[in-house]
């Protein structure tokens, strides 16, 4: 009885553990713009309720409504940026599977962005995306503190 006590209150005396500090400064400084993103996101379908002109673009698609295929996919991908990003802030379990899930779309869509786009329309440039640039190295870091983020519950 004793021993259960005691185990019960060791929790407290743990200092506070926080998974925060192993994001680099801008990890830290995306989770904010993503988390806003994803505000102005749900803004502009409230927005496209009441005026007909909405324009939206992220990874080379773009759209001037809410309510069309793309603008749809567009308010997806940054809903899911910015839960991907609420989860990095606020230190969730599973923020770091949500990230990597969050970058291998950011990359498939940029590619697809790249190599079908130019397809289906009449400039027929091939564009670079630079958000590759840092999708990449974002997936490096997760992957990199992945197993020190699962493990600092059980230090």
């Amino acid at each position: 009885m004793n021993q259960e006590l005691e185990s019960r209150f060791d929790e407290f005396d743990k200092p506070a553990i926080i998974r925060r500090k192993l994001l680099p400064w801008w990890i830290k400084t995306f989770c904010w713009l993503f988390m806003i993103l994803a505000v102005c996101a749900i803004g502009a379908v409230i927005t496209n309720l009441f005026t007909p002109y909405v324009h939206l673009s992220l990874y080379g698609f773009s759209s001037n409504t809410t309510f069309s295929a793309t603008g749809i996919f567009i308010i997806a991908i940054m809903l899911l940026k910015g839960f991907a990003a609420y989860s990095l802030w606020f230190e969730k379990p599973n923020a770091i599977s949500i990230g990597k899930i969050d970058a291998i779309c950011g990359v498939v869509i940029c590619i697809g962005s790249m190599f079908v786009q130019p397809f289906t329309t009449n400039d027929g440039h091939f564009p670079l995306r630079l958000e590759i640039l840092l999708l990449i190295p974002y997936y490096m870091r997760l992957n990199k503190i992945e197993y020190t983020w699962d493990n600092l519950e059980s230090l």
